[in-house]
C-alpha cells in the first residue's frame, strides 16, 4: 500500500501531463477545389539553411525527411528553372515556420502553388511539455506536422 501511494503523484503527474499535450492541436487544411495528386515535386525554399545555428540542423534534417516522406520528390530551390513547364506544374514549394512559447510548440509547413503562388495546404504540428522539455516539444511538433503531411499528400 505505501509503495502505491508514493508512486500516485508521479502518475497524476503524468496523467495530467498526458491530458495537456492532447489539448495541442495539429491539422492541415487543404484549400477547396485543388487536386494535390497532380503535385508530384516540392521544392523547399529556406534562405537560413546555411547560417542555421549548427544545433537546430537536426531539426531542419527531420523537417527535410517529413516532406520526403509524402512521397514528393524533393528538387533542389536553385535548379527550378532545370524542370521542364510540365514538371513545373507538378510543383510545390514549401516553407517551413517555427512557434515556440512556454505553452506549445507549433511547427508549420506550407505548400504552394508554384505557378501561381497560391498558398494550397499549411500542415500544422503542434505539442507540448508545458516548458518541462524544450527538445520533446520540438520532437513531438515535428512528428505531427511530419503525420500531417503524410495523411495529406498520401
Amino acid at each position: 500500500m505505501k509503495n502505491i501511494l508514493r508512486k500516485l503523484p508521479t502518475f497524476i503527474g503524468v496523467c495530467i501531463l498526458m491530458i495537456l499535450t492532447s489539448c495541442t492541436t495539429s491539422k492541415s487544411v487543404v484549400s477547396q477545389g485543388v487536386n494535390l495528386s497532380k503535385y508530384k515535386y516540392v521544392a523547399v525554399i529556406d534562405d537560413d539553411t546555411y547560417r542555421m545555428p549548427p544545433e537546430l540542423v537536426q531539426y531542419q534534417i527531420q523537417l527535410y525527411d517529413a516532406v520526403e516522406q509524402s512521397g514528393l520528390t524533393l528538387i533542389n530551390q536553385y535548379r527550378i528553372n532545370e524542370l521542364t513547364q510540365s514538371e513545373q506544374s507538378a510543383l510545390l514549394l514549401a516553407t517551413f515556420g517555427v512557434a515556440v512559447s512556454q505553452e506549445e510548440t507549433v511547427i508549420t509547413v506550407n505548400f504552394i502553388d508554384f505557378n501561381t503562388d497560391r498558398p494550397l495546404v499549411p500542415c500544422r504540428g503542434a505539442y507540448t511539455t508545458l516548458g518541462i522539455s524544450h527538445d520533446a516539444d520540438i520532437k513531438g511538433a515535428l512528428k505531427r506536422v511530419g503525420e500531417q503531411i503524410s495523411k495529406t499528400f498520401k
